[in-house]
């Protein structure tokens, strides 16, 4: 049980009333088979005069979780001394799994996320940590102070879901702990699954949450949910506008002018520091730079609260090599000196809660920087390829000064980002479009024709004639921005937002260092979009060629073939009827029902020994 081998070796985990957690991950079949498809388990973290921050329970209480993992969860669950957190507050985490198998995936998981669109697909090597922090004077305590965290943890980026989810119970619990969680944890195991496309009533506490599961066949800013059958029983439902998106425009309100520079640093994928006052100001704003790029699915590694004791420290602030492909929220000011190699630094202050638009982070220069006390701003050597949207400003201004609602306001800025990535994106898919095969090439009883590979140098080339340039409004450098490649900076913090040459902290001329490309194309991003399309694809042939095997004389192809090349279609088209079922190939019903006939005649015509082998009783 213990995660190290004395006090001072970390947090340690402290037994509960419901159980420290055991060795044994969960079976498929157990009870609990139901609240695995939306949650790993909950955890309780408090505070231990004697060993810090220590793990008093797990539930279910047959999840594992390796000892790295239980020092990272009881780490990030608390805010760190610089925060100053008093009172209650939300924030959430997302931690690498470390070693382990996976648990056994529940019925129609798999199936669940080939509906849902890539960026809500659950996370197969990361776990998100929902948290709900209260720390409160209290005199029957030693430290005078009660201080614990309620943590879920979840594979689903389903933010705004849970954060209401912890919303209604975390108070409850810290008042009767824990036969109220216990309860809560029964109740969530009788939820229906995440099922995308599906809105569903949620039952806890005594309330119904009613929220919407996105799919990948919802409109790109859909409403909130339809009111389901339940809208006529007592309590009446609380309606989730979205199971995942934050309030945009509060998480960007104090760099609203450098939003547009922001998506384009995400879109490449570049290294960025976020420095915040409290985990819930770097949580949101981590969380919304991520979501910027939707419905382009955010590749990266990024960590929405990160501190000095997690385990990957280390490999993150190495100076041996470029700083990796992540985007990291931060409350320390020891990483702005840790970090100070970074190319991109945002600072961000304490949140106005005035109606009025904020300070907007100014731009610095280099010779007023200090480590330990850097002013908010956003700090980098990158000068944005598309020129900046002053009417977009200038809209939200306005929206402000009428006392338009937020999520009005969000729905102006995410319908931007949204026109900016579909523009970026579109010339990408309509060249990998291209690649694919002509149908007519497709024949019966030929392996299909192959996908051509992606040239860079084609595409590039074709963006002359239909790149985002001539449909998008917003004008700028679109070809420079596919073509980009930066220069890393040298020792010292990165330069501010429009400096234009290279500066040491103390502001001598410095030639750029030289560095590998950056170019989208070897991003995460692209990678991982290009994976995605190219399998999309592939399955695509494959159904095509399935449905012309389907539509062809089966009969009249068996007249002359030996029972070793019937065996072989046979056997394939067994292969491609368990793609198909497992919602793998996109074919229809009809063309399934012909290849299950077309089995039954090819195996009636082989003799009756191999029809036993093929069939056995």
């Amino acid at each position: 049980m213990d995660l190290g081998a004395g006090a001072g070796a970390g947090p340690k985990p402290a037994r509960g009333r419901l159980g420290a957690p055991s060795s044994g991950m969960r079976a498929p079949g157990t009870p609990w088979a139901r609240f695995s498809a939306w949650l790993e388990c909950v955890c309780v973290v408090t505070f231990d005069l004697e060993l810090g921050q220590a793990l008093e329970l797990v539930y279910p209480s047959d999840f594992q979780l390796t000892d790295k993992e239980k020092s990272s969860i009881c780490y990030l669950s608390f805010p760190d001394s610089h925060s100053g957190c008093l009172g209650d507050t939300q924030f959430s985490f997302r931690i690498r799994q470390c070693g382990g198998q996976r648990r056994p995936g529940h019925a129609g998981e798999k199936h669940g996320d080939s509906g849902a669109p890539a960026s809500l697909q659950r996370e197969p090597a990361h776990y998100f940590g929902y948290v709900y922090f209260r720390q409160v004077k209290d005199s029957s305590v030693k430290r005078g102070y009660f201080q614990k965290s309620l943590v879920l943890l979840s594979r689903l980026p389903f933010v705004r879901l849970f954060q209401a989810l912890l919303g209604l119970v975390a108070p409850e619990f810290f008042d009767k702990l824990a036969p109220c969680l216990e309860a809560v944890c029964n109740e969530i195991d009788q939820w229906p699954a995440p099922a995308p496309g599906r809105t569903l009533s949620l039952p806890v506490m005594g309330v119904v949450l009613q929220v919407h599961i996105p799919s990948r066949a919802d409109t790109p800013e859909p409403g909130p949910p339809e009111p389901s059958g339940h809208e006529t029983l007592l309590p009446a439902p609380v309606v989730l506008p979205s199971v995942h998106e934050l309030d945009l425009f509060r998480c960007f309100r104090p760099v609203l002018a450098h939003v547009q520079l922001l998506w384009e640093l995400m879109l490449l994928g570049e290294p960025l520091l976020v420095l915040a006052p409290s985990p819930a100001v770097s949580s949101e704003m981590v969380l919304a730079l991520t979501s910027c790029l939707q419905p382009l699915k955010f590749c990266c590694d990024y960590r929405p609260y990160f501190t000095i004791h997690d385990s990957e420290f280390k490999e993150f602030t190495t100076r041996t090599q470029a700083p990796p492909n992540v985007v990291l929220g931060v409350t320390n000011p020891f990483f702005i000196k840790t970090l100070q190699h970074w190319p991109h630094i945002l600072r961000v202050g304490e949140p106005k809660t005035s109606g009025d638009l904020p300070k907007q982070v100014k731009l610095k220069k280099p010779s007023r920087l200090k480590t330990l006390d850097t002013k908010p701003g956003l700090y980098t050597a990158y000068t944005a390829h598309l020129h900046r949207d002053k009417a977009l400003f200038r809209r939200l201004l306005k929206g402000l000064q009428k006392k338009r609602p937020s999520d009005v306001q969000t729905a102006v800025l995410r319908r931007h980002l949204l026109e900016l990535t579909q523009s970026f994106i579109i010339p990408l898919e309509h060249y990998m479009a291209s690649l694919m095969p002509l149908q007519k090439g497709i024949v019966p009883w030929k392996t299909p024709p192959q996908i051509r590979p992606f040239r860079q140098d084609d595409f590039l080339q074709s963006l002359e004639r239909s790149g985002p340039q001539l449909t998008c409004v917003l004008k700028g450098d679109w070809l420079g921005l596919y073509r980009w490649a930066a220069h890393r900076r040298g020792p010292g913090l990165p330069r501010p937002v429009g400096a234009r040459t290279h500066l040491l902290a103390h502001g001598s001329p410095q030639p750029p260092p030289p560095c590998p490309d950056r170019r989208f194309f070897k991003s995460p991003h692209f990678d991982g979009w290009y994976r995605q399309r190219r399998r999309e694809m592939a399955q695509k042939l494959e159904a095509l060629h399935l449905e012309a095997i389907c539509e062809a004389n089966i009969e009249l192809w068996m007249k002359d073939k030996s029972e070793v090349e019937v065996v072989d279609l046979i056997l394939k088209l067994r292969e491609r009827l368990v793609r198909a079922q497992g919602h793998q190939l996109p074919v229809k019903e009809a063309t399934l029902k012909r290849a299950r006939l077309y089995i039954d005649t090819a195996i009636g015509s082989l003799p009756k020994d191999l029809q036993a082998v093929l069939c056995p009783p």
